[in-house]
């Protein structure tokens, strides 16, 4: 599957997105304030947005759970659905645009969008283009019973399970080998 350079930012930008919201009511916020989206919008280099406000915020965790539910989607129907309403929600307008020093690519969102619509519009085409090529199955959840973050596994074979190999995966292959080490020593 080919993956443009603005597909894979959206990608990137959702899932960061999906991964701030707190795993129980324990856990903090990943986006606790308006500061802390700001530096969200900075980080991903989410174009033309303007003053960040409570609002925005509010909105930006909405469809934060929306997107979450796209993850947790047991079939293509289902997160086609999910992202139907997104986007139609954002109101999308796609139109070409060459700024910042990067390529033509495409924006989905309307001049002058919130950051919701804004990302609602660009993360939700990126995750549409998977369903569309049969790919939803990639829109996965970490298989680490104490993470479940979500990631997009981009790996030829489609056999990624764990957020991120280094921690996720190695403290659950380190675990599983001290487990047999004792038992064999047992």
């Amino acid at each position: 599957m080919l993956i443009t350079h603005d597909t894979r930012c959206a990608l990137d930008t959702v899932v960061d997105l999906v991964n701030t919201a707190p795993e129980d009511d324990s856990a903090p916020d990943g986006l606790p304030d308006v500061a802390a989206l700001e530096v969200f919008v900075q980080k991903h280099e989410v174009s033309e947005v303007g003053v960040l406000t409570e609002f925005d915020l509010a909105a930006v965790r909405k469809i934060r759970g929306r997107f979450a539910a796209v993850f947790a989607a047991p079939d293509a129907r289902s997160a086609a659905g999910l992202i139907n309403e997104l986007i139609a929600a954002a109101g999308t307008t796609p139109r070409l645009t060459d700024h910042d020093g990067y390529d033509w690519h495409v924006h989905y969102f309307a001049p002058g969008a919130s950051i919701a619509d804004h990302l609602a519009a660009d993360c939700g085409m990126a995750l549409a283009f998977f369903v569309v090529a049969g790919e939803q199955e990639r829109l996965r959840r970490c298989e680490a019973p104490d993470c479940r973050h979500a990631f997009v596994d981009l790996s030829r074979n489609r056999s990624r399970r764990y957020c991120d190999s280094r921690t996720c995966g190695n403290r659950l292959h380190v675990a599983a080998y001290r487990a047999r080490r004792k038992e064999a020593a047992g």
